[in-house]
């Protein structure tokens, strides 16, 4: 059992979590066209919520290969709206902003988000773990090799999942020494792995239990399953739950996805069956 402290309030992991994506972006690989429609953003909020979806992830910055950057300003733009509504409306839900940006993170949990979800683990931006100690809120530490622009190309390890238990050591430490209490680890499926890199990380989550940190697999609708089916990203909500299942049932805390409904059933499915 895992407890975050989300700005005074205390989210427990006693079993999996689900966290909803929430696209306030034009341009994402799995686009749910909720740029700048407050309504859409509500209603796919709202029914998130109903479905059980405990933390929501609002991101204004594509992170798909080959995306380009955008400015902290113009990503502070996009984000800071939505996470007004979301929080306004639904005050009790917990709203995690995914940003490498140290000043859209600040500009963030003041609107009321209250997890950092950081795909660079602070690489891209120096100043972000630093600011996430002193914002005091969880942060999650993805691992990706290279930056959205490039991690394709440097898809390159010798023993994929020792590479990024190490990386998450160090991680850990320097997280734990600029005083993050909370943190919580996401191998990053799809961020500078091959297919087969994917898979082993699945296979083997259970090495990262070791970390004694929460898990987030966020492997929702990405392209090792969509390209393994040869499929499209909007087709594979049936391999999606196959391997959060799997990634749930190798030690993930939380699963990040796009459909928070058929992943709560899988945690319940899985409690059942752990019970039996």
């Amino acid at each position: 059992m895992y407890t975050l402290n989300c700005k005074g309030k205390l989210l427990v992991i006693e079993k999996p979590l689900v966290m909803g994506i929430i696209n306030a972006t034009p341009d994402s690989f799995y686009n749910q066209h909720l740029h700048n429609k407050s309504n859409t953003i509500l209603a796919l909020a709202e029914k998130m919520i109903s479905e059980g979806a405990a933390i929501l992830d609002i991101g204004g910055q594509s992170t798909k290969p080959l995306s380009e950057r955008i400015t902290a300003e113009e990503e502070i733009q996009r984000v800071l709206p939505v996470i007004q509504l979301l929080h306004e409306k639904y005050p009790e839900i917990i709203l995690s902003i995914d940003t490498y940006h140290s000043k859209v993170a600040v500009a963030a949990v003041n609107a009321g988000a209250s997890i950092v979800n950081d795909i660079s683990a602070g690489n891209i931006d120096e100043e972000m773990i630093a600011t996430v100690a002193a914002l005091q809120v969880p942060y999650i530490c993805m691992h990706m090799k290279g930056t959205p622009e490039n991690m394709q190309q440097n898809a390159s390890y010798e023993n994929v999942v020792q590479e990024v238990f190490g990386f998450f050591i160090k991680k850990i430490a320097d997280c734990t020494a600029a005083g993050i209490k909370d943190i919580i680890v996401d191998p990053g499926f799809g961020f500078g792995k091959t297919i087969a890199h994917n898979f082993t990380l699945v296979k083997n989550l259970t090495v990262f239990e070791m970390l004694q940190k929460p898990i987030l697999a966020g492997i929702s609708r990405k392209a090792a399953i969509y390209k393994t089916l040869d499929i499209t990203a909007r087709e594979a909500l049936n391999g999606t739950t196959v391997l959060n299942t799997i990634a749930l049932l190798n030690g993930a805390s939380i699963v990040r996805v796009h459909d928070v409904k058929e992943a709560n059933e899988a945690i319940q499915l899985l409690d059942s069956y752990a019970k039996a």
